[in-house]
């Protein structure tokens, strides 16, 4: 009960100081975030919360669905399809530049071992949905950037994770992991893309039946049964959720933009909602120990992979295209580790590999930084293109909560 209440106190700050959080660096994710830090064993000790304690791992994965769900109802098929390039490029080409890059300076600045320096890597080269929603969300932004962002950060999440699995299978002896044959990986992606396109399709033409459908008042919570719906049966069957739920929120949007329009608020809350009880959360592991227990080494890469790895990997990838250079820039710094690279992180801990407290300690460290990073920097970039506003208000005094 400490813990609902600490959560809110910390939403109500954050609630109160969200009006000038949209036209300044501050971020109501950083608020959070050092709020579960204060509270913790660290520092005040009101929350008691381990790497182990199940409400960390539960509270990134419902946060990480939700907001796979909603942004997903943001991309527009047919202009995906006249668009498809660029994503493209950064999915085949940016993200496996970030992982070797990653993987490389693991090994040589931190010392770990090759198998687990690429298990750094693919844990940390997936962006965070959660966070490029901050520059996704406005459009302003020019809508080829803000397409590339939003479909490469929702498609990643799920290449990355049998990648993960994979080479945790590989690092050695682990405590009791499922199997992880290439097989069973890829069954679970394909399950993952089919409960995403099939659910929304089924729900769909039940709405259309003679004799059934919503009511107005009760249609926003029509995808929301679609998505709980979605999370269990994939947890229950191992299906990959978060491709699942990216794809369920575009297909739902295709084929019922009525649905896509009444949810949009009520997901949207909820989406928040999901993603500050998981950084609180996250914020308290965020002990002294932990940074204490970082090599400098271990800073130096972490730092590294913030402001080298991910530009120069999506620079790189970008070669070519016609995106401007404003563009390609701001595309390549806003990569932001979040709430997929939590959840792969506790896999690693808790498979019981040698040296998985070692990559742990470095996958969280680079997470609170890039949130930091990521999250005080939408509002800079936002200015980069002219946008003085928040998208779908009429002047600043109305402003929403920055939500990054």
């Amino acid at each position: 009960m400490v813990l609902v209440v600490v959560f809110g106190v910390a939403l109500l700050v954050a609630v109160l100081l969200s009006g000038l959080a949209a036209r300044t660096v501050l971020s109501t994710s950083f608020l959070f975030l050092v709020g579960g830090a204060l509270v913790s064993d660290g520092f005040l000790g009101l929350i008691h919360i381990t790497p182990d304690s199940e409400i960390v791992s539960v509270t990134a994965d419902l946060a990480l669905f939700a907001v796979l769900l909603t942004d997903g109802m943001h991309v527009s098929l047919p202009t995906l399809r006249a668009n498809w390039r660029n994503p493209a490029r950064a999915l085949a080409l940016g993200m496996p530049l970030a992982f070797v890059f990653m993987a490389l300076i693991t090994h040589f600045l931190v010392g770990l071992d090759w198998t687990t320096s690429f298990l750094v890597g693919a844990v940390l080269a997936p962006t965070d949905p959660v966070f490029a929603s901050a520059i996704v969300g406005r459009r302003e932004v020019p809508a080829k950037l803000r397409q590339l962002l939003n479909v490469e950060s929702g498609v990643n999440d799920g290449l990355a994770l049998p990648v993960v699995l994979v080479l945790i299978a590989a690092a050695g002896p682990t405590a009791g992991r499922a199997e992880t044959s290439p097989g069973r990986i890829g069954l679970e992606l394909l399950l993952g893309l089919a409960f995403g396109v099939v659910l929304p399709l089924l729900v769909n033409g039940l709405v259309r039946f003679p004799l059934l459908g919503a009511e107005p008042k009760l249609q926003p919570l029509l995808p929301l049964a679609t998505g709980i719906i979605l999370y269990a049966t994939c947890h229950l069957t191992h299906a990959n959720p978060y491709l699942a739920a990216f794809s369920a929120g575009a297909v739902l949007a295709h084929v019922s933009p009525e649905a896509k329009t009444s949810f949009e608020p009520l997901g949207e809350a909820l989406a928040e909602l999901a993603k500050f009880a998981a950084l609180l959360v996250f914020g308290a592991l965020l002990t002294p120990t932990l940074f204490g227990d970082l090599s400098w080494g271990g800073y130096a890469a972490v730092l590294m992979a913030i402001f080298l790895i991910r530009p120069a990997s999506l620079l790189l990838s970008l070669l070519g295209t016609r995106i401007s250079r404003k563009e390609r820039l701001v595309a390549a710094w806003f990569g932001p580790k979040g709430f997929a690279s939590v959840v792969y992180g506790l896999l690693v801990l808790q498979s019981g590999i040698p040296q998985a407290e070692q990559a742990f300690t470095l996958i969280a460290v680079c997470i609170a930084f890039s949130i930091i990073a990521h999250s005080s920097t939408d509002v800079p970039i936002a200015r980069a293109f002219d946008v003085d506003e928040l998208v779908g208000i009429p002047d600043g005094d109305s402003a929403r909560s920055r939500t990054s």
